[in-house]
């Protein structure tokens, strides 16, 4: 039976809320009256039209003290005129503006998922500015989940919270992965075909493949590099980049942009709203990136049978397990990820063990499911020691 109590999800952009917590409000909405909260976009309209109450509120990813405290203005009253029982926030702004804002208007519960901590690759003022406001968003929160345990180890670090109000739910991941949805379905089979036609890929190529934003942090311009060099001794390997460019914030070099343009096996897709055609093109996925929560993509792949090279990183390392569904490899190491590219290519019997283990980890240790009801788990024991809910499982 459906609860009475309110509860309310923050992220900075609506992208966040349809693709970092897909499918996991509608669950949260058989349990309680759930209300999502970001900037004005399609996405929070599209929840709108799926039953969940949306607030659109102008909120930025750059540091805007005017804009900010406009927003905090505007979620204190939100906050207080709604009276919800639950404030979870996700992302660095949201989970500012979001956890003091709740704190100023009383909200009973208040709890902030960390994802990522993009300050990590910032220069040095930057992070002692953005590790301050980490540590206020913090303090406002009665708990802090990171999304996997190198980020808490990361938070105990930089002693940013005290170590009993942090905890890694489930196995990790803020939404885990629908091992339904991502599986090679005919739909999926026959876009994928088309695809291959399209760009003229041959069943002789190779694809590794890129999903995610083109950043530097994401460590594109390795990746490019260590693709060149993979490409004159193996021609028929080719490169395929899901995602947007994204120069504003995080800009990768001029060469890299002209390489990823001009070079004749690699291609370049844009943003794609559904990835599964390209992960079922895929022989193997690449993830060279600096810094993580707890990657999405590589449990996608993983359902897809792709072994996956990523860094050895938080996150990345705690969905990778090394020669058994992929290769790990140094961050900012052109040649490290070089040497692994070529491994996956010339070790046959190493890249189909790593093929027949990925699908049955993901379903193993990060099937949705597990991941919602350790959320919802969580609230209720939340609700039952701040408001006197009386702890029940079911609908």
């Amino acid at each position: 039976m459906k609860s009475t109590f309110k509860l309310v999800r923050i992220t900075t952009v609506p992208l966040s809320l349809k693709y970092l917590l897909g499918g996991q409000l509608a669950y949260m909405q058989q349990f309680y009256e759930v209300t999502a909260v970001s900037s004005p976009g399609k996405e929070l309209s599209e929840l709108e039209g799926q039953g969940i109450s949306i607030c659109a509120i102008p909120m930025t990813r750059k540091i805007t003290p005017l804009s900010d405290l406009r927003a905090l203005l505007w979620l204190w009253k939100f906050f207080k005129n709604y009276r919800p029982h639950i404030v979870h926030t996700h992302t660095p702004k949201a989970g500012l503006l979001g956890m003091l804002a709740a704190r100023l208007a009383g909200v009973p519960v208040r709890l902030h998922t960390v994802a990522g901590l993009p300050l990590l690759e910032r220069p040095f003022w930057q992070q002692e500015l953005l590790g301050w406001m980490e540590r206020l968003t913090y303090g406002m929160a009665h708990k802090v989940m990171p999304n996997s345990m190198g980020l808490r180890e990361i938070i105990l670090k930089k002693k940013w919270c005290s170590p009993s109000r942090l905890e890694v739910l489930a196995q990790g991941s803020s939404n885990g992965v629908d091992t339904e949805y991502f599986r090679p379905h005919p739909a999926v089979t026959a876009e994928a075909d088309w695809i291959r036609k399209s760009i003229r890929i041959s069943d002789r190529d190779f694809i590794f493949l890129f999903v995610g934003r083109v950043v530097k942090d994401k460590g594109i311009e390795e990746l490019l590099q260590a693709f060149e060099l993979l490409h004159k001794q193996y021609p028929h390997v080719k490169l395929i980049i899901v995602g947007p460019e994204e120069q504003d914030l995080n800009p990768v070099s001029e060469r890299t942009l002209n390489t990823m343009h001009e070079h004749p096996a690699i291609i370049c897709t844009g943003f794609k709203e559904d990835i599964r055609s390209y992960l079922h093109l895929a022989q193997a996925l690449v993830l060279p990136t600096y810094r993580e929560g707890f990657p999405n993509v590589l449990m996608q792949a993983g359902c897809f049978e792709i072994p996956c090279i990523a860094t050895d990183i938080n996150g990345c390392n705690e969905i990778i397990q090394p020669e058994k569904n992929g290769l790990l490899v140094a961050p900012k190491s052109m040649s490290a990820l070089l040497a692994a590219m070529r491994r996956m290519l010339e070790d046959k019997d190493l890249y189909e063990r790593m093929k027949q283990n990925a699908r049955g980890l993901m379903e193993q240790n990060f099937s949705q499911g597990v991941v919602w009801e350790a959320i919802r788990g969580c609230y209720e024991q939340e609700l039952h020691s701040r408001c006197g809910f009386e702890k029940k499982r079911g609908v």
